[in-house]
């Protein structure tokens, strides 16, 4: 198993970095200088034989060396892609395709998502990986199938089974039990997830053997519902929780509190944050998106949201392009006269409709505290008008 459902990863991307192959100077073993056998020839070299091929050759050559060149060209791309991520697909793969069909300068995520498990995982390019910690903290929504009547190492579908039982309850029980699973409860983590202990991943750990006991902890679940039993052996729910929650740690502890013992079978995420449903778009959509874009027949900023979108729960205060300017050099600007804002907290300036910063109010005073460099390619899917 992976991560959990909403493990921090600003990021802002999570894969390793690939270190550099040492290599000899090409100077070593052939220097200018070393004494040479002055019994040896003096006579020139032969030149070069002619390069071999032609002109095919020659022509395939500089097509690799462009199409490499075209590779390495990056560009400035701001905004929110909500992915509808498929099945056996890890977060960090999905951003990197992400990243690039975009070619975009710098991408991330807002929460890992299982290779197990379908659904949304927002994307975030460009100076819109700033903005990631607060869709991080918002609540995620989960549709989740539960399998009673065996417990997994890794609670859910790919692990082996360590539990089992014949009994399996009945939906008025699983309704019953699950007020006590809601509110903010002790979770303790599933052992194949990513938390550290002593500098070491737990899955690491699980994967190599060791016993891996981990703490609980107190995660928020605002919303635990039953909404179908398809069959005795199964149940699907609704959880609303916020952030650091285990979907796959609920279905292990209802089943255990159930008698039954259960994993997680299956998992959606359907909402994070601003993110609704609605607004999730297909691997599939955004590659036919990006081909349409090169033929000149569409714009990829119709599948970028704008970088705002993640502040939707902080107020908006418009600025003047002077004081625009200052907040971007990291000055505060002081508000006057009788439409001041006179109250405390974060904000997010903007001017003629363009993010500038993000800033705290403190009795007219905007002192910047994050600022964007907006110039490239940003996002209009969603965007509010007028």
């Amino acid at each position: 198993m992976n991560k959990p459902e909403d493990a921090p990863r600003i990021l802002v991307t999570s894969s390793p970095l690939v270190g550099e192959v040492d290599r000899p100077s090409d100077g070593e073993g052939g220097r200018e200088g070393v004494d040479r056998d002055p019994g040896r020839s003096t006579r020139p070299p032969l030149p070069n034989p002619p390069p071999q091929g032609g002109k095919e050759h020659a022509e395939q050559g500089a097509r690799q060396k462009q199409n490499k060149q075209f590779k390495r060209d990056k560009r400035d791309v701001h905004g929110w892609v909500v992915l509808d991520k498929p099945v056996g697909m890890t977060s960090t793969h999905a951003v990197s395709v992400v990243k690039r069909l975009f070619a975009a300068k710098r991408a991330g995520h807002a929460g890992t998502l299982d290779p197990l498990a379908s659904g949304m995982l927002p994307i975030a390019l460009g100076e819109a990986t700033k903005t990631v910690p607060f869709v991080m903290d918002g609540r995620k929504l989960y549709q989740f199938t539960v399998r009673w009547g065996e417990e997994r190492d890794t609670d859910d579908a790919e692990g082996r089974v360590i539990a089992s039982s014949e009994q399996r309850p009945s939906s008025d029980a699983v309704r019953a039990l699950l007020p006590s699973f809601t509110g903010t409860i002790e979770q303790v983590p599933p052992r194949y997830s990513a938390i550290k202990i002593e500098g070491e991943r737990a899955y690491d750990l699980a994967r190599d053997g060791a016993t891996v006991e981990l703490a609980a902890r107190p995660v928020d679940v605002a919303r635990l519902e039953l909404i179908a039993t398809p069959d005795p052996v199964h149940a699907v729910l609704h959880a609303e929780c916020g952030k650091g929650t285990y979907v796959r740690s609920l279905a292990r502890d209802i089943g255990r509190a159930l008698g039954c013992f259960g994993h997680v079978s299956a998992l959606r995420r359907v909402a994070v944050g601003p993110f609704g449903e609605e607004t999730m778009i297909l691997l599939e959509q955004l590659e036919a998106l990006c081909h349409r874009a090169a033929a000149g027949e569409a714009s990829l900023a119709d599948a970028l949201m704008p970088v705002e979108t993640a502040l939707d729960d902080i107020p908006a205060l418009a600025v003047s392009r002077a004081d625009a300017a200052r907040l971007q050099r990291g000055q505060a600007v002081l508000l006057r006269g009788r439409d001041a804002p006179n109250f405390r907290g974060p904000v997010y300036a903007t001017a003629s409709g363009q993010l500038v910063a993000l800033a705290e109010l403190d009795r007219g005073e905007i002192v910047p505290k994050r600022v964007f460099n907006m110039a490239g390619l940003m996002g209009s899917r969603g965007a509010k008008k007028g």
